[in-house]
């Protein structure tokens, strides 16, 4: 069973994203951050998820997060940016909600994402499901 990880899963799509994977059979979620949540059960938080997700909120840069094989950022512009090399290297896949890896200029793109944005897949997830099993990463319209 995989392992999945979601940072930033208090807001609109990580909550929604949570409340799907916590009813799916073939995951585990088994990290979930909100800054402002921390310590929080995610029960306590969202009732309708009792009895499916009884993590804990964590802060995003806990070590924990180390432990998923995927992790989803259900985050604002720019936060995926500033982890998903971290995690790349550390063999973790990571699907970005946001529009982080989108951007094929890298003039516009911060520098520190260069050698990932070339290996990113920009999917509708329809269409693009022979590259999406093989990306590391990858970003959803």
């Amino acid at each position: 069973m995989k392992k999945i990880g979601i940072v930033g899963a208090t807001g609109y799509t990580g909550v929604e994203l949570l409340r799907l994977l916590a009813m799916h059979d073939g995951v585990e979620v088994s990290f979930v951050s909100s800054r402002s949540h921390a310590g929080t059960r995610v029960d306590a938080m969202f009732p309708n998820l009792r009895g499916h997700c009884d993590c804990l909120f964590s802060d995003p840069s806990d070590e924990a997060i180390g432990d998923c094989d995927l992790v989803f950022f259900a985050t604002p512009n720019g936060i995926a940016m500033e982890h998903t090399p971290k995690l790349l290297e550390a063999g973790i896949k990571v699907i970005d909600l946001a529009a982080d890896f989108r951007l094929r200029n890298l003039d516009l793109t911060k520098a520190k994402v260069a050698g990932f944005i070339d290996a990113a897949v920009q999917m509708k997830p329809s269409a693009a499901r022979d590259k999406s099993s093989m990306a590391k990463s990858s970003s959803a319209p």
